[in-house]
């Protein structure tokens, strides 16, 4: 049974070690109900800084109340080595699932350090890093929050329940960062968002149509009172509870919706269909095989890691 487990549940904005222990948690029910890959959302560890775009005065210069919200994100970002990680890493080789989860990151010591860097790890069922990505580009005013990344994580990872891939919110709309994932036969692909809103479901479905691949759209939970402290909450905003409203669902190699969106569920379990499925919609499409024309256009990826 190809079954996934998409963790929809909040994380605990200024505590790396009770998100952990929200993770850990989770990946014990998973793995109990028969999951074999687990998936969390963008930025989950320790939970996407929604604030950017609703709080006043983020994008103000030297803004002290800004600045508390970043330094507690970064005092809650993950690193590498952690020993947090490694309680992760232990987690899924216990249970024998494979981890695809957003987070945080920031580098201690060396170059690249005293930046956050909005990351993917994919941890295996043995408990190994299977890979690491960093997201290439930043958003809007998620630049005020994290760095670029480079193209050492645009990896696919061989499972027992087929290949898989993952990037992270508007990557999906670079279209080199959707070819040099497609060049690698993802058979499931991890599209990783803060929440699955009408445009992210389009970016969704349209790389499941592009790259005849399944896709699983990963949103998330937050709540408005999971904002930083130091800064004030909107008035239109304290009227509602949610922020961010999962929205995760199941995605066909046609661009179908395999299932319906999830809002209010904190654990949703989907099953992955045969992967004969895949091989059926590659005969009328195929971007890296019979519809590329490697003679006109030229493609590499610099996958070298930069820090």
């Amino acid at each position: 049974m190809n079954r996934i487990a998409i963790v929809q549940k909040e994380a605990v904005r200024n505590s790396i070690e009770a998100s952990v222990d929200i993770m850990l948690n989770a990946i014990q029910e998973s793995a109990e109900a028969s999951a074999r890959v687990v998936v969390f959302g963008e930025s989950w560890l320790c939970g996407y800084p929604a604030w950017i775009d609703y709080c006043e005065g983020v994008a103000l210069w030297d803004n002290e109340n800004v600045k508390e919200a970043w330094a507690e994100m970064y005092q809650n970002a993950i690193s590498l080595p952690d020993p947090l990680l490694d309680k992760i890493r232990s987690s899924a080789k216990e249970h024998g699932v494979t981890l695809v989860f957003g987070s945080n990151e920031k580098i201690v010591s060396g170059k690249g350090n005293s930046s956050l860097y909005n990351s993917i790890f994919t941890i295996d069922k043995n408990g190994e890093i299977a890979n690491h990505h960093r997201k290439l580009m930043p958003t809007f005013n998620e630049k005020l929050i994290h760095t670029m990344g480079d193209g050492a994580g645009l990896n696919v990872v061989e499972t027992e329940i087929g290949r898989i891939g993952s990037l992270i919110c508007w990557e999906h709309w670079m279209p080199l960062s959707r070819q040099a994932m497609h060049d690698q036969a993802e058979d499931i692909h991890f599209a990783l968002w803060p929440h699955v809103i009408d445009r992210h479901l389009l970016a969704s479905r349209h790389y499941a149509f592009e790259g005849r691949c399944f896709v699983v759209a990963v949103g998330q939970i937050l709540r408005v009172n999971n904002f930083p402290d130091s800064l004030p909450v909107p008035a239109a905003l304290e009227k509602q509870e949610l922020v961010l409203k999962g929205g995760s669902c199941l995605i066909g190699p046609d661009g179908t919706l395999l299932t319906e969106q999830f809002y209010d569920e904190e654990i949703i379990y989907i099953e992955i269909p045969e992967a004969k499925q895949l091989i059926k919609e590659r005969m009328s499409l195929a971007v890296s095989g019979h519809y590329q024309r490697d003679d006109v256009f030229n493609f590499a990826v610099n996958k070298k890691r930069l820090v």
